[in-house]
């Protein structure tokens, strides 16, 4: 099966090495955006799956843009692709790619579809409390994440999960789901179902201020977002005029203080959240200082009676 494969992130990378790995599919070209500056340095880096394309001798374009680019859409019609596989390729498709294929462009998705559509579903998922998570196949059509559905596995979300840990174990489970959703489609043993829309729920980008803690939440409700949004943008609040980012917490069932009171022992950091709870502060980071424990935050800077978040 001549296969073209979009993607940029490492997310992707697991999918299109198992179908470079399967002797049915035959990648043809790897479509990925263009290379950005990374790192504290700014050095202009090639996306992940690029490097991978690189590695193994598949072709690679990055085009700036898709809708109107008569080259690049001259180039996919003349290796004819029976499927356009999108994993996390971070563009909308145009409608002659999704013309293009017989079998569709086939979109992998790090959620339970219906639930969190957009760009951020794995993030979002965590945040919002869920216990169970997974991939979706589907059918790209012209809306977002709106197409059908062909394949679903669920993965459990673990208590000590985040964003971080979560990903990685996603792309791994969904890149046979991917392999095996485009065998089914050829033999014609998937039926493609609709998505219930009313039960839609959406997962829009990250931004910045997502990542300020509003102590009038619940130490649940608090420490959920604080998985789900790390590594970016963290959990953060003020402290003594500085930003303070929380890497790691959980709720404590013993603590009832005013939202953002804070409480300090010579071995516990608490602070007070809506609804008479309490988060239990375990790894700070204070604004222009490494990462430290809770007990080296408290014996540096002493938190005072009165003190608050």
């Amino acid at each position: 099966m001549d296969l073209v494969f979009c993607g940029t992130p490492q997310f992707a990378v697991p999918s299109l090495a198992a179908l470079v790995a399967a002797e049915e599919f035959n990648v043809r070209l790897v479509v990925c955006q263009p290379d950005r500056p990374a790192g504290r340095g700014l050095t202009v880096t090639a996306p992940p799956v690029k490097q991978f394309a690189i590695e193994h001798e598949i072709p690679v374009e990055q085009p700036k843009q898709l809708k109107n680019n008569g080259e690049f859409q001259a180039q996919l019609e003349s290796i004819r692709p029976e499927a356009i596989v999108v994993v996390a390729y971070g563009r909308i498709l145009p409608q002659w790619m999704l013309d293009l294929p017989p079998l569709g462009n086939i979109n992998l998705h790090a959620s339970l579809l219906p639930k969190y559509r957009g760009a951020a579903p794995i993030q979002w998922a965590i945040a919002r409390g869920e216990t169970v998570t997974g991939l979706t196949t589907m059918r790209i059509d012209a809306g977002l994440d709106t197409g059908d559905i062909l394949l679903v596995r669920e993965l459990p979300i673990e208590p000590e999960d985040t964003a971080e840990t979560l990903s990685p174990r996603l792309a791994a489970f969904g890149a046979p789901v991917l392999a095996e959703t485009l065998r089914g489609l050829k033999a014609g043993t998937i039926t493609p179902r609709s998505q219930d829309h009313q039960a839609a729920t959406l997962a829009p980008l990250l931004k910045k201020e997502d990542g300020r803690i509003d102590f009038a939440r619940s130490a649940t409700e608090i420490w959920n977002r604080l998985r789900g949004y790390t590594p970016w943008p963290g959990a953060y609040t003020r402290f003594r005029g500085k930003t303070l980012h929380i890497w790691k917490a959980q709720p404590a069932s013993s603590e009832t203080l005013d939202p953002g009171q804070l409480r300090a022992s010579s071995e516990h950091l608490y602070i007070g959240c809506g609804q008479s709870t309490a988060l239990e502060v375990f790894e700070v980071q204070v604004e222009g200082k490494k990462r430290m424990s809770a007990r080296d935050f408290v014996n540096g800077y002493r938190p005072q009676p009165g003190d608050m978040f």
